[in-house]
């Protein structure tokens, strides 16, 4: 799976935060699923064919871990962030997505509403 770096260009990150580019049905569906834990310079980024409130919906089952969850729209512009936690049922976002960034839970104060969010290869 392509890595991919994470940059939020409305305020610095306090380090470097990678995730793995996900972009098949399959990686969207699994997710994080079934993994012991999250590294805290590691996430996935989930991308969709277009932005949707229902296809963005994040469903926590079979997780072992919280994490936040910042929503994107097409433009990287992030539309919503929450705290999801393990094994309580499906999140959605307030507005519709495109990217859904899903990151361990010491980044969740470091994403807001109307933060431009940029990624490249890493």
């Amino acid at each position: 799976m392509q890595q991919v770096k994470i940059y939020n260009q409305t305020r610095a990150l306090p380090g470097e935060l990678q995730a793995g580019y996900c972009v098949t049905f399959g990686c969207r569906l699994r997710g994080l699923s079934l993994r012991r834990a999250l590294p805290q310079s590691q996430g996935l980024l989930l991308v969709q064919q277009r932005a949707t409130r229902l296809d963005a919906a994040v469903h926590m089952f079979f997780m072992n871990f919280d994490l936040a969850i910042a929503w994107l729209d097409e433009t990287k512009k992030v539309v919503d962030v929450r705290l999801a936690h393990r094994w309580r049922s499906v999140i959605m976002p307030q507005t519709a997505a495109r990217y859904i960034l899903e990151i361990p839970t010491f980044w969740f104060d470091y994403f807001s509403v109307g933060d431009q969010i940029e990624f490249e290869n890493a």
